[in-house]
């Protein structure tokens, strides 16, 4: 043969089925493609999924340790007979004449685990910047007390006596075809060709338990709201203490006092007099990076915006920032004591502004009135 299936695995040519099944069970945690995507490893891991799919398979092994080979579609030892080179036995003919779909042996109690997902809420800082955070998650463990075996400790799962490790049992009938032999999942081990006798007490069989674990999560910076973080290898472990699926940690950005965040810009409003609008001054704003004093120059309009580059969020893929988009709002006085009444009257006096003709446009809006209309195509 050109692969020694018991040197892929590691184990001796007297292996027992359990020293065969821990041999692949330990190897397939370390070079399972979700752990370890490496294309070379990949080629391992397939190497290791055929070895034990003939050395678990009683029949599958007897043929191997002859010198033929179980996994050729000849089936190593008389093959077809007359029927062609194209099928390995009756039941070969059968699943392409009726699709019968018989599983060939027993099925593996080892079975990847499902991924799991939590949300993680986020202040805005620690969105721009990233931070790390820890996290406690409950999902399914491995069992201590079997290590995913599913047998009580002492005791260990047996060859089922009505499949005799097959997995599945054969049924010969009759039809006009003459006798036909269909075959289906053993109803005494569902399927796998060995029973336990005496499942562990911690985890009734299933080889696994819940547990909460703390994990530490690296938030990257530039996250938003949906990003989802993907953590290979930490969510459910799988049936019969199988590889674990990934844990995936979604983003949820919590609302800030201040700003508001549309992409990696942030914006907010400032509300200033008319005076201060008309003369000019500065306005001190508390930034994600400190406080910073924002230039409002004199004849500064409502609705204008002053923008200060290099202030948002950090591009998640890129380098750089967004900017921080400061909206200006005029607020015109409405009440008005005699004297403060008297200077303006004399200030529109002096602009020849005591009636004023006024412009009118079609049409005008505010700002943020003009950014939803964009938003929803008006």
């Amino acid at each position: 043969m050109a692969t020694d299936y018991y040197s892929v695995l590691g184990v001796g040519r007297d292996a027992s089925q359990d020293q065969i099944k821990k041999a692949f069970r330990r190897l397939a945690r370390e070079l399972h493609p979700d752990v370890n995507p490496d294309p070379k490893t990949q080629e391992r891991f397939k190497e290791i999924n055929a070895a034990y799919e003939v050395l678990s398979d009683p029949q599958k092994k007897q043929v191997y340790d002859l010198g033929g080979d179980p996994l050729s579609q000849s089936g190593g030892a008389g093959g077809a007979g007359g029927f062609g080179a194209g099928f390995g036995n009756f039941s070969d003919i059968m699943d392409a004449f009726f699709g019968t779909a018989s599983q060939r042996g027993p099925r593996s109690r080892t079975r990847r685990g499902q991924d799991a997902m939590i949300r993680l809420d986020v202040e805005l800082s620690e969105a721009a910047f990233g931070t790390t955070k820890d996290i406690q998650v409950d999902t399914a463990v491995v069992c201590t007390t079997c290590s995913g075996e599913g047998a009580a400790p002492g005791t260990s799962a047996q060859t089922c006596d009505m499949c005799r490790g097959r997995g599945e049992v054969s049924q010969v009938t009759r039809s006009f075809l003459g006798q036909v032999m269909t075959s289906r999942p053993c109803p005494q081990c569902q399927g796998f060709g060995t029973v336990v006798p005496t499942p562990c007490p911690e985890c009734a069989g299933d080889g696994r338990v819940r547990s909460r674990r703390t994990l530490t999560v690296k938030i990257p910076a530039g996250v938003d709201n949906g990003t989802r973080i993907q953590l290979a290898g930490e969510g459910e472990v799988g049936p019969g203490g199988g590889p674990a699926g990934d844990l995936y940690v979604e983003i949820h950005e919590l609302p800030h006092a201040v700003f508001q965040r549309r992409g990696d810009d942030l914006h907010c409003t400032v509300t200033i007099p008319m005076t201060a609008a008309s003369l000019g001054t500065k306005c001190p704003l508390e930034t994600l990076d400190g406080m910073e004093e924002v230039d409002v120059r004199p004849g500064t309009q409502s609705g204008q915006s002053i923008p200060l580059h290099g202030r948002g969020v950090t591009h998640l893929r890129g380098n750089g920032r967004g900017d921080l988009i400061v909206h200006v709002e005029v607020q015109t006085p409405t009440k008005l004591d005699p004297e403060q009444e008297e200077l303006l009257r004399r200030l529109a006096k002096l602009r020849g502004e005591e009636r004023p003709q006024g412009q009118f446009q079609p049409g005008q809006q505010g700002l943020f009135s003009r950014l939803k209309d964009a938003f929803n195509g008006r």
